[in-house]
């Protein structure tokens, strides 16, 4: 007989103290001390907490945004800044430097959605910032930090998607020209050439809004997730066209995140069925679904070290240490 599969994992530790819903969530690797990353989070009150995963407990809190979600946070690779995002139309640009915790700039955002920013930073002190713009189908692509207008990427005439629901900037590792992926409310991703102000090409992925995306720059390889039952995983190619190379069917509508971990070897999802789902990527195996939260997990992240984070609307975020890189 078989061996009976293995039950999921518990948590390797919880942290708690949010004291509202956690809405987004990065690992800090810049910031480490002794080996240890920090972990930022974004709380439905409007609040990011930095947490010390050694002692477990917020070590500072930053509050700059009127009490209104924090949808998205970003470290920069050229320093200890931070971007936020919150639902209160601002983007807040942090300085963390020497234990300092101060706005150092903010972007007026147009739209007050749940779509979250993207950046294209390569070390340079120049970077490329991707927010939904001012149109509701349109993403405004901005050259930081002089918040100098690079374009509005509008969608081709005829298309109507409706409002981009998650963006992510990248470059295919054989061409340094920046692209941007977009996952729209009619189910459809979208990949854009950012200098040519032109969509390259458009699939129809899913029946539901896009909630989530991510890509493998290497592979040239991408994953989403929407409001239904599936999960879609598409291709680039040499001519920038993307194709649907399969899909993969849950057993409950609802996917809030999707990351491919660092090593490209397992994704995570989170789930409106307050559950994470892990998968190997090459094949799409299922690997574990992890029952801990009592509500939505809204958001999910990675760290180097291979620890996932998961947020959720129970106001806890658990640590699991699985499938360690060899």
């Amino acid at each position: 007989m078989a061996d009976p599969p293995l039950p999921p994992p518990d948590p390797q530790f919880v942290l708690r103290g949010t004291q509202s819903a956690v809405h987004a969530l990065h690992f800090c690797e810049e910031a480490q001390g002794q080996g240890h990353p920090l972990l930022l989070s974004g709380s439905l009150r409007g609040l990011v907490h930095i947490w010390s995963l050694q002692t477990r407990r917020v070590v500072a809190t930053l509050d700059g945004h009127g009490g209104q979600c924090v949808t998205w946070l970003q470290t920069l690779p050229q320093g200890p800044q931070l971007l936020s995002q919150g639902r209160d139309l601002k983007l807040c640009l942090w300085d963390l430097a020497e234990g300092r915790n101060t706005i150092m700039d903010s972007v007026h955002l147009e739209s007050v959605g749940f779509c979250r920013g993207s950046i294209l930073a390569g070390g340079q002190p120049r970077w490329l910032l991707a927010v939904p713009g001012n149109g509701s189908d349109e993403v405004q692509i901005l050259e930081m930090p002089s918040k100098t207008s690079v374009c509005s990427l509008k969608p081709e005439a005829g298309a109507r998607p409706g409002m981009p629901m998650c963006l992510q900037l990248w470059q295919a590792d054989s061409s340094p020209r920046p692209l941007l992926l977009a996952g729209y409310e009619d189910g459809s991703v979208a990949l854009w050439d950012v200098s040519a102000q032109k969509v390259c090409s458009r699939i129809a992925c899913h029946t539901e809004p896009v909630m989530g995306l991510d890509v493998d720059s290497q592979k040239a390889r991408g994953i989403s997730g929407s409001a239904e039952k599936a999960l879609a995983v598409w291709s680039v190619d040499e001519r920038q066209t993307l194709q649907v190379r399969r899909t993969h069917q849950l057993t409950n509508p609802g996917i809030a995140d999707i990351k491919i971990r660092p090593d490209r070897k397992i994704l995570a999802t989170a789930g409106w069925d307050h559950r994470v789902r892990v998968f190997l990527w090459k094949t799409m195996k299922p690997l574990a679904v992890l029952t801990f939260h009592s509500s939505t997990v809204h958001c999910v992240a990675f760290a180097a070290n291979s620890l996932l984070a998961a947020g959720s609307g129970d106001h806890r975020i658990s640590i699991w240490s699985l499938y360690p890189r060899t």
